[in-house]
């Protein structure tokens, strides 16, 4: 699949929430339910285009990809694909691109993934290992 990223800007905010909900939604229900406003509200506070990139293919918005350089790792705070992205193989080149970068810089990726979120398949498929759980979370590590 092609695909490019592009810096969010503020005009995305209400489409990415959108890609957010979609993404988000069952798994923030499993664990602390799901109040619409609330999540509204969690999203706009959060929202911070300067530090999101929007997946965009064939022209489409897809969803965004939010990594924070750390200095000594890369963090990989969210990546959130609309459903008809999901299981393309999208979501892997984009680790990939996030993986390669972090290699150049000879620093770890590091994530943290819902416990039920079959994502975290994904990620151990990459290479990435668990290094930390919380109730809610696990934290992983790729090296």
């Amino acid at each position: 699949m092609r695909w490019s990223l592009r810096q969010a800007t503020a005009q995305d905010e209400e489409l990415l929430y959108e890609a957010h909900r979609a993404a988000m939604r069952d798994h923030v229900e499993a664990v602390w339910g799901w109040e619409e406003v609330d999540q509204r509200s969690r999203f706009h506070a959060s929202f911070d285009p300067d530090r999101i990139s929007v997946v965009i293919s064939s022209g489409r918005v897809l969803g965004l990809l939010r990594v924070d350089d750390r200095g000594q790792e890369l963090f990989l705070a969210s990546i959130e694909l609309a459903p008809e992205a999901r299981r393309s193989g999208l979501g892997s080149e984009i680790i990939h691109s996030v993986l390669d970068e972090a290699a150049q810089r000879r620093v770890p990726v590091r994530l943290q993934v819902f416990r039920q979120n079959p994502a975290r398949r994904l990620y151990e498929r990459l290479g990435f290992r668990v290094v930390g759980e919380t109730p809610t979370h696990i934290e992983m590590v790729h090296e």
